[in-house]
């Protein structure tokens, strides 16, 4: 009954468009206040500051600073030329452009909607001029962007990380091949829709004159450095994944300021207040959601959601499916770093009781709720695009459709073959 309560409080807070930190908060705080046989609604406060009270956690707001400073430093426009002189002898290059610049810059922000904003406004407009249609080029922004919290720095990947006490760098080593495939089978499922529907397919012409129009490419190996030095000192044993956050935002200061030369020292406090706002909002959405998981486990949802589970199946591939469900539902409704904290501790054991290793179950999570950002009715990723394309959201929903097709198969294929994700662990 209580737990029934809580998260009917819940999701009702989320149908009244209550932001989901606020509302995970308040629902516990009620049933805490309100519902007999439950623990003081003191332990709502002391949960929420333990479990903020986090180092590694100290890398969120450090990897959204680097990637805020380098989008105002002219950083996506030059991954976009850099990827169209790699693609652009390939047919329906400015599609494989939209998704090779998305890969390029997931590795850098950390952020899914930050990709699709910083990618889409400067191709969304270019594919249109080349014949593609803006619906088209919205549904393959918004499904190329979900790559922003799958390869690394993922920040959905450090929260699975101080939750399950798992290595970041770990984790971050093993979405590397995940993202690559899911970023292939966009590439094949564009080619493919191209193909039938006689989009732009000529030689890759227009993204070769794309290509040499743009004269920014050149220095967007200044921008493609970013994963490497991160990447490299962290398998290399030089700094922690938190400290490898802290060497991101010097870098990131150094080649906007100095080698691209696009910021100045007068825009720094924007760039801090818009780094601060968005590190707030996933901060609140921590602390609670920390709060939120101890009284479930407080309440025994966890080895009671095993057991439901154990007991209908022990089969391992069937316990799989099961969990793949769970969160592809999940991310429909909740935000990744809100579901990663509430589940991890719920659905780990669980998988772990069938063989799944805890760093191949953080990609399975994290691959599955960044669908999410797909997916009606949250789908945050389709509200960015649509902004951007100006089209209706329902358009880009329709053109989508194929590409999650890709996504389902592309997850299904990472799940049953952990090898993908723990081939260089």
């Amino acid at each position: 009954m209580i737990t029934a309560a809580l998260f009917a409080l819940f999701f009702l807070f989320i149908l009244l468009s209550v932001p989901v930190g606020v509302a995970i908060g308040a629902a516990t705080l009620l049933v805490m206040e309100l519902m007999p046989g439950t623990p003081p609604s003191s332990l709502l406060i002391k949960n929420a500051i333990v479990g903020a009270d986090n180092f590694p956690l100290v890398a969120v707001p450090m990897f959204i600073l680097a990637g805020e400073i380098m989008l105002a430093g002219g950083l996506s426009s030059r991954i976009v030329g850099m990827a169209a002189v790699l693609v652009g002898r390939v047919d329906a290059g400015l599609a494989y452009v939209n998704v090779l610049a998305s890969m390029f810059f997931a590795a850098i922000s950390g952020s899914s909607p930050a990709t699709v904003a910083a990618i889409g406004s400067n191709l969304i407009p270019e594919m249109e001029k080349h014949g593609y249609r803006r619906d088209f080029s919205a549904a393959l922004t918004s499904a190329s962007g979900m790559l922003g919290v799958m390869i690394p720095p993922s920040i959905p990947l450090i929260i699975y990380g101080v939750v399950t006490n798992v290595s970041l760098g770990a984790l971050f080593i093993a979405g590397i091949l995940p993202g690559v495939l899911f970023g292939v089978s966009f590439m094949v499922v564009a080619r493919i829709i191209a193909k039938r529907n006689m989009l732009p397919l000529q030689h890759g012409e227009e993204t070769i004159r794309y290509a040499n129009s743009n004269d920014r490419a050149k220095g967007g190996i200044w921008a493609l450095l970013v994963p490497i030095i991160i990447l490299g000192g962290i398998y290399g044993g030089i700094f922690t994944p938190t400290e490898a956050a802290g060497v991101a935002v010097v870098y990131a200061l150094f080649v906007s300021l100095f080698v691209y030369k696009e910021i100045s020292l007068v825009q720094l406090p924007d760039i801090l207040i818009r780094s601060g706002r968005t590190t707030a909002t996933i901060m609140v959405m921590v602390a609670m959601a920390f709060a939120f998981g101890r009284f479930l486990t407080i309440e025994g949802v966890p080895s009671d959601l095993a057991t439901l589970i154990t007991n209908a199946t022990t089969e391992p591939i069937a316990v799989l499916l099961l969990l793949n469900l769970v969160l592809l539902i999940t991310g429909m409704f909740l935000e990744p770093v809100a579901a990663i904290i509430i589940l991890a501790p719920i659905l780990l054991p669980v998988a772990r009781s069938v063989g799944v290793d805890p760093i191949h179950f953080g990609i399975i999570m994290t691959c599955n709720l960044a669908i999410g950002f797909c997916t009606p009715p949250v789908g945050i990723n389709l509200f960015v695009a649509s902004s951007i394309a100006k089209v209706p959201v329902e358009d880009i929903i329709r053109k989508i459709l194929p590409f999650m097709i890709g996504m389902l198969i592309s997850m299904a294929i990472v799940s049953f073959f952990p090898e993908i994700s723990l081939l260089f662990i």
